[in-house]
C-alpha cells in the first residue's frame, strides 16, 4: 500500500491477573504467570501496537494502580489476560479507573494438564478460566462492557517450571484465539486512526439524493473525526499554482499506474482520452494533492454542480484520477458528497483493505452474480489488472466531461462494508463477505465487479434493501467481517452481518 500519511499506532494495555496469597504459597507462580503475560505482550506488539504492560494486577491496589496507568498511557484497548484466580475486587478497578474497552484473555497455556503428577500450584497456573465468571459478573453489574476470548496461549515452548506440554503455538484452539485478538488490535487501530482524522468535504452533495445527506454533528459525536468543509475555491487556488513540470512528473506517474485505453469501447461515449484531457486530468491532480496536503486531509468526499460550462464545471471534470491516485494514497476519495461511504473506505483502508467505492450496477442471472461498481475513484491497491482510463463525453447523470477509470478488484475474497443511518441519526453498519470473480465487465469507463454472494442474487438483495442501506458502500478484499464487527462494538455503532 502506497502511504501519504502514516496511520498511528494503536495503543494496547495489557496486564495479568492473579492472587496475591497465592506467591508466598507457590513460588515462581508469579513468575511464571507474568512471563505468560509478556508472552502476550510480545506478541501484541509484534501486530504493530504500541503495547503498554502493566504487570500483575493481583489485590485490589493493584488494581486502582493500573486503571491509573492505563489512563496515564492513553490506551485504545485492554487486554485483560486471565492468569490464574483472582478476586473480582481486584479487576474491577482497572476499568472502573480506565474507561477503554476491555477484552478478557482466558487463554490456558496447554492442552491438558498432567493428571498424575500435577500439584496445587501447577494446576493453579493453568486455571485461567476459573475467574472469568466472577469477573464478568461485577464488571457487568457495574455497568462496564466487557469481551471474552477463549482458547490456547500458543507457547511455542515449554517453560523449565511446567509439568506438561505447553508448545500450543499450532494448536487450533491457540489459532483461533490470536486471530480474535489480531481483529481486536485492528479494530483498536480503526478507533484510533479515526479519533481527530480530518475529513474533506469538498462542494456539496448530488442534489436529490437523500441517502447521501448526512449530519455533520452526529457524524463527528459518532467516529471522533473532524469535517472540514472546503470550497472549489479552495482547491482552485492551487490550481492556478500547478507548473508545466508538476503536469508532466503527474503524467508519467498516471501513465505508470493506468493503461491508456484505445478507441475499443463499446460505449461511444467512452473512447481514447484526449491529451488534453489527460494533462487536465494531470493538472488537477496535482492541485488535488495540496489541497490535502494544506488541509492535513485523512479522507475526502466531494461532488460539484454548478451552472453549465463554469469554470468549476472543468475542474470537477478532471476529478477522478487524482482522485484515484489519492486513494491508494491511504486517502480515500468518495463521489457524491458521500460522507458516510468515505468513512467506510477509510476503516477500510485504515486496516490495510482497501475500500472502493461501489454501488449495484446490475445483476447477471447467468452467473448468479451481481454487477458492483461506481464512476468514480477506484482503489488501485485492489486491482485485479492495471486500471484503464477513458475518456468520457459524458459522465452520466451529471454535467460535464472528463476522464474515468475502469477496473475491478481482483478475484477471490471480499467484503463489502455499507454506511447508512436510521431513523434516529445514527450510523449502521451492513456487512457482507462474499466472493469477487472474474467474470465479464462493461467497457463503459466504469469501475465494476462481479460478485457472487453466498445467496442467490435475488435473496442477497431481499436482505440488503430491508436494512434500509444507502446506495453506496466500500469493497475490501478479504474477508473481514469480524474485524468490521469489532470497529463497530469500539465505536458503538449498531451492525449487521448479511449472509
Amino acid at each position: 500500500m502506497r502511504a501519504r500519511k502514516e496511520l498511528k499506532k494503536p495503543r494496547i494495555g495489557i496486564y495479568s491477573m492473579g492472587l496475591k496469597h497465592y506467591w508466598g504459597q507457590f513460588p515462581g507462580m508469579k513468575e511464571r504467570l507474568t512471563e505468560y503475560g509478556r508472552f502476550i505482550a510480545h506478541k501484541v506488539e509484534s501486530m504493530g501496537s504500541e503495547v503498554y504492560f502493566y504487570g500483575m494486577v493481583d489485590c485490589e491496589q493493584e488494581g486502582q494502580k493500573a486503571g491509573e496507568y492505563f489512563n496515564e498511557k492513553n490506551v485504545d484497548l485492554i487486554f485483560a489476560h486471565s492468569a490464574t484466580y483472582v478476586t473480582s475486587a481486584s479487576i474491577l478497578p482497572v476499568h472502573q479507573v480506565c474507561k477503554a474497552p476491555a477484552v478478557v484473555l482466558n487463554l490456558q497455556p496447554t492442552a491438558r494438564i498432567n493428571y498424575e503428577k500435577t500439584t496445587t500450584g501447577e494446576w493453579l497456573a493453568h486455571c485461567g478460566a476459573c475467574p472469568v465468571p466472577e469477573i464478568s459478573n461485577a464488571i457487568n453489574r457495574a455497568g462496564i462492557e466487557y469481551r471474552v476470548i477463549n482458547g490456547l496461549l500458543g507457547l511455542d515452548y515449554t517453560p523449565e517450571i511446567s509439568m506438561t506440554d505447553e508448545n500450543t503455538a499450532d494448536r487450533p484452539e491457540a489459532i483461533r484465539a490470536w486471530k480474535k485478538i489480531e481483529e481486536w488490535v485492528l479494530a483498536a487501530k480503526v478507533k484510533r486512526n479515526l479519533q481527530g482524522a480530518r475529513f474533506g468535504f469538498l462542494g456539496n452533495t448530488y442534489s436529490g439524493m437523500l441517502d447521501m445527506y448526512s449530519d455533520f454533528t452526529m457524524f463527528q459525536g459518532q467516529t471522533g473525526a473532524h469535517l472540514q468543509v472546503l470550497e472549489m475555491c479552495d482547491l482552485d487556488k492551487h490550481l492556478q499554482k500547478v507548473t508545466d513540470e508538476e503536469v508532466k512528473e503527474k503524467r508519467k506517474e498516471i501513465e505508470e499506474f493506468f493503461v491508456i485505453s484505445e478507441d475499443d469501447a463499446a460505449d461511444p461515449l467512452a473512447q481514447k482520452p484526449t491529451e488534453e484531457q489527460l494533462n487536465w486530468s494531470a493538472k488537477v491532480a496535482v492541485a488535488q494533492e495540496k489541497l490535502v496536503d494544506e488541509f492535513d486531509l485523512d479522507a475526502l468526499t466531494y461532488y460539484y454542480h454548478g451552472a453549465p460550462g463554469n469554470h468549476y464545471e472543468d475542474v470537477q471534470g478532471g476529478f477522478i484520477v487524482g482522485h484515484s491516485l489519492l486513494t491508494a494514497d491511504g486517502i480515500p476519495c468518495a463521489g457524491e458528497g458521500d460522507l458516510k461511504t468515505c468513512l467506510a473506505m477509510k476503516i477500510c483502508d485504515i486496516i490495510g483493505k482497501g475500500g472502493s467505492f461501489c454501488e449495484i450496477v446490475t445483476t447477471d442471472y447467468e452467473d448468479g452474480t451481481i454487477l458492483l461498481g461506481h464512476d468514480g475513484p477506484f482503489h488501485l491497491e485492489i486491482a485485479k489488472e492495471k486500471p484503464i482510463l477513458r475518456g468520457m463525453g459524458l459522465y452520466h447523470g451529471k454535467q460535464g466531461t472528463g476522464v474515468s477509470v475502469e477496473a475491478k478488484v481482483r478475484t477471490g475474497d471480499i467484503t463489502n462494508l455499507a454506511c447508512t443511518q436510521t431513523v434516529d441519526g445514527t450510523l449502521k453498519f451492513i456487512i457482507t463477505e462474499a466472493e469477487s470473480t472474474d467474470g465479464p465487465i462493461m467497457t463503459i469507463g466504469n469501475t465494476q465487479t462481479p460478485v457472487k454472494f453466498k445467496s442467490d442474487p435475488d435473496t442477497y438483495m431481499d436482505k440488503w434493501f430491508a436494512e434500509a442501506p444507502t446506495h453506496h458502500f466500500a469493497m475490501s478484499v478479504g474477508h473481514n467481517a469480524e474485524v468490521f464487527k469489532k470497529v463497530a462494538d469500539l465505536l458503538h455503532i449498531p451492525a449487521v452481518v448479511l449472509e
